[in-house]
């Protein structure tokens, strides 16, 4: 009965000063939010990348040209890269020799470049992928019609091409684009098939690329004679890191490196990419927290304001109800309460809100082409509640001591 009536007194109180506490309430609830968003937003990435190495499949490898004395994934790659350092020492003969170790089933080297192509007053400017004959099960990609382009046709430079389900869709629309001709820089290309709905690998749309013969795109349209890289499966899943290793020893043994440091070229398995990215997601994931974190300490110093504020606008009032026989625990539980029923509140508005956004940018997102799934993490409203809950004690502890601890006789003098 006692603890129902200081529970009310917390409520009454806390409804006159309806502004203040709007204000406090509004500043946690943000941090809150955050905390939801960052934990969703978090978890739903995590599911998307894992989601684009489950595309490729966890028996793929992949060998990438790497600007030399740098780590592989590392920004200063990144940056060499980027401002035009070109690596020109991956060739067609490093995927043939590859293609003889005994774990590998099927390699297709592979570049890319950007060109317009065309189909009578449809133009449109897509990217250029080369490939071999191996690109579908490489790539585990489906053929909607038509045929892969062969061995033969790659090595005879023909001129043939394979289109996404975007590009047909935008050149032909919805008619028969198998046995048609193509223009890419005014040379006709022989279309032989169109791929099924694949969506997006990462940033990449991959229904809107066009893939031809590696040895074509090389030589007729780049005029380069290297790959960018080379994507392998393996037999045996379970001896990929073994077969990595034997791939970094042939390649050191081919372009003459001694020094692993200046290798220009990295491996990478499907459970390395994995384990990178989950390093990444959980920095990354630390980080934003320990910031939200810093955001709601802020608030909680707030929340302490205001209860100082509160405890001396209502001297008085304290004073009186302590001359006629309230309970020093009484008046603390009632600031206390007052303190934590804000921030839970505050936790409650925040949770709503931050599944809101959450499940919005996931909306967003699949409507710009990318399968990026909604992911409520119910770890992220564990410690939304516990926080919530946590600034209210803590903070509020101060102030409501501070109540209870008055003296009746002082406090009645500031009327």
């Amino acid at each position: 009965m006692r603890n129902t009536f200081i529970l009310q007194s917390a409520l009454r109180s806390l409804a006159k000063n309806k502004i203040r506490s709007t204000l406090t309430v509004l500043g946690i609830s943000i941090g809150i939010t955050a905390v939801i968003v960052v934990m969703s937003a978090g978890q739903s990435l995590r599911a998307f990348v894992g989601g684009q190495i489950d595309i490729f499949g966890p028996n793929l490898i992949q060998v990438e040209t790497k600007v030399p004395a740098t780590k592989k994934n590392s920004t200063e790659n990144a940056m060499g890269m980027a401002t035009g350092i070109t690596i020109t020492t991956l060739t067609l003969d490093d995927a043939e020799a590859i293609a003889k170790l005994n774990n590998v089933e099927a390699v297709s080297p592979g570049l890319t470049g950007q060109e317009l192509i065309s189909f009578g007053d449809q133009i449109k400017k897509t990217m250029l992928w080369g490939a071999n004959e191996n690109i579908l099960k490489v790539n585990r990609i489906e053929l909607a019609e038509g045929r892969v382009f062969s061995k033969e046709e790659n090595l005879g430079l023909a001129k043939v091409a394979i289109l996404g389900f975007k590009v047909k869709e935008k050149l032909f629309g919805d008619s028969d684009a198998i046995g048609q001709n193509i223009k890419i820089e005014r040379n006709n290309y022989h279309v032989i098939g169109v791929l099924t709905k694949q969506g997006t690998a990462g940033p990449m749309d991959m229904d809107s690329i066009v893939y031809l013969p590696v040895k074509t795109l090389q030589k007729s349209i780049l005029g380069i004679d290297h790959v960018l890289f080379i994507s392998l499966v393996v037999k045996d899943r379970a001896l990929a890191d073994y077969t990595a290793d034997e791939i970094i020893s042939l390649l050191r043994q081919r372009h003459n490196i001694s020094d692993p440091n200046k290798d220009d070229f990295s491996v990478t398995t499907m459970a390395e990419a994995q384990s990178m990215m989950d390093t990444i997601f959980n920095g990354l994931t630390f980080l934003l927290l320990a910031l939200v974190a810093v955001s709601l300490l802020v608030g909680g110093v707030g929340i302490m304001n205001i209860m100082y504020v509160t405890v001396s606008e209502r001297t008085y009032e304290i004073g009186l109800r302590k001359a006629v026989g309230a309970w020093e625990k009484d008046i603390f539980w009632q600031f206390l309460f007052e303190a934590v029923i804000m921030t839970l509140v505050a936790g409650a508005i925040g949770i709503v809100i931050g599944i809101s956004l959450s499940y919005l940018i996931s909306v967003v997102a699949n409507s710009q082409g990318f399968n990026l799934p909604f992911s409520l993490s119910y770890f992220g409203i564990l410690i939304a509640i516990i926080f919530s809950a946590s600034v209210g004690l803590i903070f509020g502890l101060t102030p409501a001591r501070r109540a209870a601890r008055l003296d009746p006789v002082v406090a009645l003098r500031q009327e």
